[in-house]
C-alpha cells in the first residue's frame, strides 16, 4: 500500500530504514533524518513519537534534505500512512462547535480567506478523505492532518489558534 525510506544523511546516504505502515516510534531505527524517499502512498511525518509535534505531509517523490519537506530540523520520530480515497469533502465553519458561516469544499484551496471570505476557521467536519490544513495561504506554515471526523475547535486538530490559510487533499498525484 505504501513505502517510505528514511535516511540519516542528506542525499539518501547513511543508515536507512524502510517503512510500510504507521509507526508510532521510529527512534530505535535512526537517530536523525536528513532525506526521505517516498516510493508509494502519502505520508505524514511527525517530529515526536506517537504522532505528536510538527507535522510534514509527503507525497511520492524524493526529498534529498529535510528543508525539501519544509522541515524545521532533522528530527522525525513517527510516521503515518494516509489511506487512499476516491472522494474528498470537508466543511469549514467560522465559529467553534460548527456554528456560524459554513462552506463545503471538495478540492484543494490555496487561500481560504480569498475564496470563501472567512476571516477565521474555528471548526471543521471532514466528511470524506484525508486533508492537510496549512496555517498560511499557498500551502505554507504549520501542517495538520485532518482525517474523517468532527473538529469542534482548533485544539482538536492540534492548533493553538484558528490560523487556517489553505487546504490540500491528501492524494498521491501519480
Amino acid at each position: 500500500m505504501g513505502k517510505i525510506t528514511f535516511y540519516e544523511d542528506r542525499s539518501f546516504q547513511g543508515r536507512c530504514y524502510e517503512c510500510n505502515s504507521d509507526c508510532p516510534n521510529l527512534q530505535s531505527y535512526f537517530s536523525r533524518c536528513n532525506s526521505v524517499r517516498v516510493d508509494s502512498g502519502c505520508w505524514m511525518l511527525y517530529e515526536r513519537p506517537n504522532y505528536q509535534g510538527h507535522q510534514y505531509f509527503l507525497r511520492r517523490g524524493e526529498y534529498p534534505d529535510y528543508q525539501q519537506w519544509m522541515g524545521l530540523s532533522d528530527t522525525i520520530r513517527s510516521c503515518r500512512l494516509i489511506p487512499p480515497t476516491s472522494s474528498h469533502r470537508i466543511r469549514l465553519y467560522e465559529r467553534e462547535d460548527h456554528k456560524g458561516l459554513m462552506t463545503e469544499l471538495s478540492d484543494d484551496c490555496s487561500c481560504i480567506q480569498d475564496r470563501f471570505h472567512l476571516s477565521e476557521v474555528r471548526s471543521l467536519h471532514v466528511l470524506e478523505g484525508s486533508w492537510v490544513l496549512y496555517e498560511m495561504p499557498n500551502y505554507r506554515g504549520r501542517q495538520y492532518l485532518l482525517r474523517p471526523q468532527e473538529y469542534r475547535r482548533p485544539q482538536d486538530w492540534g492548533a493553538m489558534d484558528a490560523k487556517a490559510g489553505s487546504l490540500r487533499r491528501a492524494v498521491d498525484l501519480y
